[in-house]
């Protein structure tokens, strides 16, 4: 048997304050072609939020959230030959896809029908064990401790996604809008590849302007407030609409606002009535989102992320404390990213 932290059903965050709960259960047996591991560290994302608020609910409960997962391998299937035991292994979002669609053939499986996702179709990180095929494991360079490594295999990899599809040249000046794990790792990625570009970060919590002040950012307003300049492009990390609609009007012509987030929440919906097309999209701006996260980003990411060297920031938290890292995400304490560790 293996402690794991369970999610049981929805829950409202504003009312339910401890949405998972300590369980005991089977330690998972893998399959011909998995590999099981003893988790290390596993990173807590937005997402999770989605996932116990029901914007993007688990396929069945109860579920083991956890994404962004660090650890060994302990237990080979029949026909696992790609790892030796004992080796270090971070797990993704992207869980499984088909491998047959014509996404998959071209590289994108994140766009496959049949995604699954860790920690939301399946059982993922937040246990002392989890299960996952060899073909969506990845190894950890060796430079990385298990909690410096949980956070680029999601944060760090979406927002690799995101920095590639805003087309950023050397020179062009970036907006960030929020300032948590996946945006400050942008922001260094920025640093180390684009040195003459500057980075404009908006979000509404001071202290993430002032964190974004201490790692380089040029420039921190509110989301709401005007830049100095015109951006060739910004990503979008939060989970609302305004931040969305404030951005535009932020953009350069031709630019590109790129949205880096699995959901929007509903209640501001009515902020999209606000759209006025002159100031917000005339001039050939762009809207791109990003969906889910490539196997192929997560490898690419992993090597970036050694050889410029990028090291996260990290707060960790331990598995009984995983409701007090969520809960810091939900009212917005965020430095960094925060990682469960074992």
């Amino acid at each position: 048997m293996m402690k794991a932290m369970i999610l049981e059903k929805i829950c409202d965050l504003t009312k339910d304050l401890t949405p998972l709960k300590m369980a005991d259960l089977p330690v998972p047996e893998p399959g011909p072609k998995e590999v099981l591991i003893k988790v290390s560290a596993c990173g807590v994302c937005h997402t999770e939020l989605d996932e116990i608020e029901g914007r993007t609910p688990p396929s069945v409960f109860p579920m083991v959230l956890g994404h962004q997962v660090v650890g060994k391998v302990v237990k080979k299937g029949d026909e696992a030959h790609q790892f030796p035991m004992g080796q270090r292994l971070g797990v993704a979002w992207i869980y499984g896809a088909c491998g047959q669609c014509e996404w998959c053939r071209k590289g994108q499986d994140n766009l496959c029908p049949d995604f699954l996702a860790t920690g939301r179709d399946v059982h993922g990180g937040y246990a002392e064990y989890m299960k996952v095929s060899e073909g969506f494991a990845y190894p950890i360079p060796d430079l990385f401790s298990n909690e410096e490594a949980a956070p680029l295999l999601c944060a760090g990899a979406i927002g690799y996604r995101s920095l590639s599809f805003a087309n950023v040249k050397n020179g062009d000046h970036l907006g960030l809008t929020g300032f948590g794990a996946s945006a400050h790792l942008v922001l260094k990625m920025v640093q180390k590849k684009y040195p003459e570009s500057q980075v404009y970060v908006f979000a509404r919590n001071p202290k993430e302007r002032e964190f974004a002040k201490t790692l380089g950012a040029f420039w921190t307003g509110d989301i709401s407030e005007k830049s100095p300049r015109k951006l060739h492009s910004i990503i979008d990390t939060t989970p609302v609409w305004k931040p969305m609609v404030e951005a535009l009007k932020n953009l350069a012509p031709g630019g590109r606002l790129v949205i880096n987030a699995i959901r929007k929440e509903d209640k501001d919906k009515n902020c999209l009535l606000d759209l006025d097309y002159p100031r917000h999209l005339w001039m050939e701006k762009q809207i791109k989102s990003v969906a889910n996260v490539a196997r192929h980003d997560v490898r690419s990411f992993l090597d970036l992320a050694a050889a410029i060297p990028i090291k996260p920031q990290v707060e960790t938290f331990t598995l009984e404390q995983a409701n007090q890292a969520i809960l810091e995400l939900k009212t917005g304490e965020i430095r960094g990213a925060k990682v469960i560790v074992f």
